[in-house]
């Protein structure tokens, strides 16, 4: 936040920890067993999402689960099925109808997640200009457009508590940002630091340099999925953390703070090895459900349906659980008139909820609702 310094009590106020990046050391034999743990809680997770049928299914509700919650830390409310259904909307060839700035703002984080992700597939390195352009299109539109996207501070910004009127710590100066920033970047790209620890550094120096006007918390998370997938721990950039997060924010918080207050790098780095481990056996959970969801429903989508094009059905809608009717009758690889008629099929039955009836030239908005109940928070 920037502020009338004067309006604000800065007694528990905490600086930056200049010239202390990297750390000179950490405590490997404290760190050892966590970073084993977390290791293996991401390989397992990791197996079960190549083990799916298709991770698409996890994949679109677990991202669209992370830019609500992540963008929820930063006080934007959202909810899943609002941003699975302007999704629905943003596929259909009017485009979307009215949507809450807050909701716009959610996705925006995941439309930013997904061209990072697309940048580091064609083989561009995590860099000041992807940080950046990530940056430009999480504040591209709503009420982050008229905070600099994509351009870094160029004024002291600070953080606290503003409605107690309270700053907890002040980054980097915006003077000294440029080569920090460069730095941080190449201790990102270093092979020779464990990967974990290096996500783990990497991940509370962006927020101590908190290098923009506004989403520095979003970005920096962000951060955390393209670093793991880039040193390779996970197989593919479908890895969310912000929930642990969220659930554990004053600890997350002065976790981070005691990095500059004392240097403790190292109770950081068990913090955030801990949320890995835990977030990768949540994660594990939802893939499972959602793996058993679909195996159940394979008889039903086939008995409800009685067709040879009941899979490829069920496959439209594990991955689109909101979707305009219009797009199943024209994209999802089912001739239309038999596609017309195993969507009214399946609203009889039961299986989709009718959120919107047709009008005009707008079709009418489905819900799988399984699918959604498993991934709302």
């Amino acid at each position: 936040m920037r502020l009338p310094l004067e309006r604000y009590n800065f007694d528990g106020n905490v600086d930056y920890h200049y010239g202390k990046f990297p750390p000179a050391s950490l405590d490997y034999e404290r760190l050892f067993a966590p970073m084993g743990d977390a290791r293996a809680a991401l390989a397992r997770y990791d197996q079960t999402l190549k083990g799916l049928h298709n991770s698409d299914f996890l994949v679109t509700p677990l991202r669209g689960q992370e830019a609500v919650v992540s963008s929820r830390m930063e006080g934007t409310i959202s909810t899943i099925d609002e941003v699975l259904r302007y999704e629905a909307d943003a596929t259909d060839d009017e485009g979307p109808s009215d949507v809450r700035i807050e909701t716009l703002e959610v996705v925006l984080y995941a439309a930013a997640l997904k061209r990072a992700q697309k940048s580091v597939i064609e083989g561009y390195p995590i860099s000041e200009h992807l940080i950046r352009s990530a940056h430009a299109t999480l504040l591209g539109m709503g009420r982050g457009a008229s905070k600099n996207p994509g351009e870094y501070k160029s004024e002291q910004n600070y953080v606290g508590d503003d409605a107690r009127r309270e700053v907890n710590f002040t980054p980097i100066s915006p003077e000294q940002l440029p080569p920090a920033m460069a730095r941080l970047v190449e201790f990102i790209n270093d092979e020779n630091v464990p990967p974990l620890l290096s996500t783990a550094l990497a991940h509370v120096e962006f927020e101590a340099l908190h290098p923009f006007n506004d989403g520095n918390g979003r970005i920096g998370r962000m951060l955390i999925t393209l670093s793991l997938w880039k040193k390779g721990l996970i197989e593919e950039p479908h890895f969310y953390i912000s929930a642990f997060f969220e659930e554990n924010k004053s600890e997350y918080i002065e976790r981070m703070r005691q990095v500059s207050a004392s240097g403790d790098w190292t109770g950081w780095c068990e913090f955030f090895l801990r949320a890995i481990s835990n977030q990768a056996e949540q994660n594990l959970k939802t893939a499972h459900a959602i793996s058993e969801l679909y195996e159940e429903m394979k008889s039903v989508f086939r008995k409800t349906l009685n067709s040879q094009w009941a899979p490829l059905a069920q496959d439209f809608i594990f991955g689109n659980p909101i979707f305009r009717n219009s797009r199943f009758t024209g994209r999802s690889g089912i001739p239309k008139p038999t596609a017309v008629r195993l969507s009214r099929a399946l609203i009889d039955s039961g299986l989709l909820l009718e959120l919107e009836s047709s009008s005009g030239r707008r079709s009418a908005l489905y819900a799988f609702e399984p699918l959604i109940r498993l991934v709302r928070t």
